[in-house]
């Protein structure tokens, strides 16, 4: 079968047999070690037997009720755990089916509370550059990464952006903590020049995904830009797709900067592990009592609320509970960053290791001293990840704004995984980087 997302050349995908805990096994009957839990997603592992109870215990009451006719069970009590994991007192939850449906929902929501508001001149939404939120055409316009534009740039409306405070690349003369106080005052300077009056929201990443490799800002940072947005009465809105359900050792990486909670909070991707395409909107009662006064939001999808992706979803938040996976993402992330330094101690080709808890990313330069990256014609993450396939890890990587920003490997196992198993992450990724660095002096790039 023809894949539409790879180019004409490129080599054919390896085909998928079967997944237990943090293996895959291709068809040839190979196992890896699945080092980016997919793309970021499976949080509780492969083959979790207890969520795989709960959907078929779902599917033989009902699979489907549509969400403008019906409530469900499933429904009810998904949010109702949901709520409780999240705390910090968000009563209302809106579900859709993916990471970039809940970010185009939450937008949407906020537009439509700034009206009800009285407030419809307000409709920009800044965002950093670089970031990801999505791919749809209103998404893009908020993604902070031109690269994903391309063709398609016509078709959608360009919002504002502000630097994100990339702590191993700030700006010249700046240290990490400069740089990011430097970034904060960039928001509200950002938020003046396009008007007050105009500025809906400011959409972030708390731990940055593959857009900026796990990146995690100064402590300060966090306080200021809620000042900001609250000296403004701009809306705040954390994209927790990759980052919620865990993963950085807290339900919501928010969490680990309590004075700074989101008005608006996203999640996907480890909200159901990879067990069902579920995404949520997160808000407070009153936001949406708001809305629900103008008539209701002026929203949704077919599969909204969707009781089987929603009973999968409660099942998924039962195991991070039941087997404690949070404080063990903390645990296990903190292993897994120092087993990352001791490869980056022996590897010239590592630049930088970051992240919280099991959010985590290596920057792969070829030049550590001057951080310069390899040329864009060397392939070179497609080169490592292949590499690190014929050792047995699955990684997933990326090259933001044409290297503008940098390249990385995301080190993000599913949070089941044990100290050995980190230990053989870091094993098999060291032999992949030392078999990197002979390629890359054969061909000249370092």
């Amino acid at each position: 079968m023809q894949h539409f997302i790879t180019p004409a050349n490129a080599p054919p995908f390896p085909e998928i047999d079967c997944g237990e805990g943090v293996y895959l096994w291709d068809r040839a009957g190979k196992r890896y070690l699945d080092g980016s839990s997919g793309a970021v997603v499976c949080n509780i592992g492969h083959g979790n037997a207890r969520v795989k109870a709960a959907l078929l215990k779902q599917v033989d009451r009902v699979s489907f009720a549509y969400g403008r006719v019906w409530e469900s069970e499933a429904n009810e009590d998904m949010a109702a755990r949901l709520v409780r994991m999240a705390d910090w007192g968000y009563g209302a939850c809106f579900f859709v089916s993916g990471g970039t449906e809940a970010v185009e929902a939450a937008l949407k929501l906020a537009r439509q509370l700034s009206v009800a508001r009285g407030r419809p001149d307000r409709w920009k939404v800044i965002s950093r550059a670089p970031s990801y939120h999505g791919s749809t055409l209103a998404v893009l316009g908020v993604t902070g990464d031109p690269d994903f534009g391309g063709p398609f740039a016509p078709m959608f409306v360009m919002h504002p952006k502000v630097p994100a405070p990339l702590s191993y690349r700030p700006a010249a003369g700046m240290d990490a903590e400069a740089y990011a106080t430097h970034c904060a005052r960039e928001l509200e300077r950002r938020i003046a020049e396009e008007g007050e009056d105009t500025v809906l929201a400011f959409i972030m990443e708390p731990v940055g995904g593959v857009s900026t490799g796990a990146l995690v800002a100064p402590d300060a940072y966090y306080r200021e830009i809620r000042q900001i947005c609250d000296r403004h009465g701009v809306l705040l809105i954390f994209d927790e797709v990759m980052s919620g359900a865990g993963r950085t050792g807290k339900f919501l990486a928010a969490h680990h900067w309590r004075e700074c909670r989101p008005d608006i909070v996203v999640l996907a991707k480890g909200l159901s592990g990879g067990y069902a395409p579920l995404g949520a909107v997160m808000t407070t009662g009153e936001i949406v009592d708001e809305v629900r006064a103008m008539g209701g939001f002026l929203h949704g999808h077919t599969y909204a609320a969707n009781p089987l992706a929603c009973a999968v979803g409660a099942a998924v938040l039962d195991e991070l509970e039941r087997r404690e996976l949070i404080a063990r993402a903390a645990a296990m992330g903190e292993r897994l960053q120092m087993r990352l330094k001791e490869v980056q101690a022996r590897r010239d080709c590592i630049g930088d290791v970051r992240g919280r808890g099991l959010l985590c990313a290596a920057e792969i330069v070829a030049d550590r001293a001057t951080k310069r990256i390899f040329p864009a014609e060397a392939g070179a993450m497609d080169k490592l990840r292949a590499l690190a396939m014929e050792e047995g890890l699955m990684l997933l990587s990326r090259r933001t704004s044409g290297g503008r920003f940098g390249e990385w490997l995301m080190a993000c196992p599913p949070l089941i995984v044990s100290e050995e198993e980190v230990d053989m992450f870091a094993e098999m990724l060291d032999c992949a980087l030392k078999r990197f660095e002979d390629w890359a002096a054969r061909e000249g790039f370092v």
